[in-house]
């Protein structure tokens, strides 16, 4: 019994450890605008509201502002709609087109979570 109890309490930290390296650190939209080469292809997470979004057949951008600015997000998950609160993790490019408009910096959605007002 023993055994069992040590054999759980340490994959249970190991889950964690593991967790909680997979999840990138939540960095502010002013930091990546002050600063974008530094957050060039790295994996950053953001979290903010909604203020414009566009779709096709489940792509899409959508912009996110969290109070210190804004930045475009590019999708295939489908877009959120506009007023809804989200947080996104993925990577940082320059450059990117959707739609025959091209966006300076975006982050190249890898995840997603949403809530509504």
């Amino acid at each position: 019994m023993y055994f069992l109890r040590k054999a759980f309490f340490l994959s249970a930290i190991l889950a964690g450890a593991l967790a909680l390296t997979a999840c990138p650190s939540q960095t502010t939209i002013s930091q990546i605008n002050a600063d974008p080469a530094k957050y060039q292809d790295k994996d950053v997470g953001i979290v903010g509201t909604v203020t414009d979004s566009y779709g096709v057949l489940g792509n899409g951008i959508y912009e996110l502002d969290d109070g210190t600015g804004r930045i475009w997000v590019m999708t295939t998950h489908g877009v959120p709609t506009k007023g809804v609160r989200v947080g996104a993790s993925g990577r940082i490019h320059t450059g990117v087109s959707f739609g025959g408009k091209t966006y300076g910096m975006v982050l190249q959605e890898e995840h997603r979570r949403s809530k509504t007002k």
